[in-house]
C-alpha cells in the first residue's frame, strides 16, 4: 500500500459517522473545541491499544479463528448501546462538561471495529520497529479527523441562527449509536448464517 493509498484509506475510515465520532462531536458541543481537546487523548490512545498488538502479533490469530471477531463485534455492540442509553436519559444540562469522558472515549474507540479493520486490512504487518513510521501518520491522521469532529460539535453547538436543545443533541446522538449497534449485531449474526 502506498503513502497516499494509506492516507487517503484511513481518513475515510476516520470521517465515517460511529460511536467514537459522535462522541467527539458531542463532547464539542457540549464543552466547546479547546476543552473537548483531551478527548483526543482518549481516541488515540483506543485506536493503538488495540492497533499496535493486532498489528504487529495477533493477524494470524484472528485469521484462524474468526469467532474471536465475532466476540470482539458482541462486545462493541453491547458497549455502544449502553453509551446511546446513558445519553438518552441524560438530564444534564449543556454547562455540565463530564457528560462525555475520556474514558468513555477510550472505551468506545477500543471497541471501535474500525480498529480491527484499520489493524488488520489497512495497517502493515509486522515488528514494531518496522511500523513505527506508519503509526506516526495514522497518529497524526486521527488527530486530524478527532478536531474536525470535535470543531463540528462545537459550531453546531455556538450556532445562534436557531437555538438547538442540548436535550435533542444528546438524544439524536443516541438514535446514531443504536444505529450503529444495530449495525455491528446484524453484521454478526450474518455472519454465523
Amino acid at each position: 500500500m502506498t503513502l497516499l493509498q494509506f492516507t487517503v484509506a484511513i481518513l475515510l475510515l476516520l470521517c465515517t459517522p460511529g460511536p467514537t465520532n459522535t462522541l467527539m462531536a458531542l463532547g464539542g458541543y457540549l464543552r466547546g473545541w479547546a476543552r473537548a481537546l483531551p478527548l483526543t487523548a482518549g481516541e488515540l490512545g483506543g485506536y493503538l491499544t488495540v492497533i499496535i498488538p493486532v498489528s504487529t502479533v495477533a493477524a494470524p490469530f484472528f485469521t484462524a479463528y474468526p469467532a474471536a471477531l465475532l466476540f470482539a463485534k458482541a462486545a462493541a455492540g453491547i458497549w455502544v448501546l449502553f453509551l446511546s442509553y446513558r445519553l438518552w436519559n441524560s438530564e444534564r444540562t449543556i454547562g455540565d462538561a463530564g457528560e462525555i469522558s475520556l474514558g468513555q472515549v477510550f472505551v468506545t474507540t477500543l471497541l471501535n471495529p474500525k480498529a480491527v479493520i484499520i489493524a488488520l486490512v489497512i495497517m502493515p504487518h509486522g515488528g514494531l520497529l518496522e511500523l513505527l513510521p506508519w503509526l506516526g501518520l495514522f497518529a497524526a491522521l486521527v488527530l486530524l479527523a478527532a478536531n474536525g469532529w470535535i470543531l463540528f460539535g462545537s459550531v453546531i453547538g455556538r450556532t445562534e441562527r436557531f437555538e438547538i436543545k442540548p436535550v435533542l443533541v444528546r438524544r439524536v446522538a443516541a438514535a446514531c449509536l443504536v444505529v450503529f449497534a444495530m449495525i455491528l449485531t446484524s453484521s454478526s449474526i450474518q455472519s454465523l448464517a
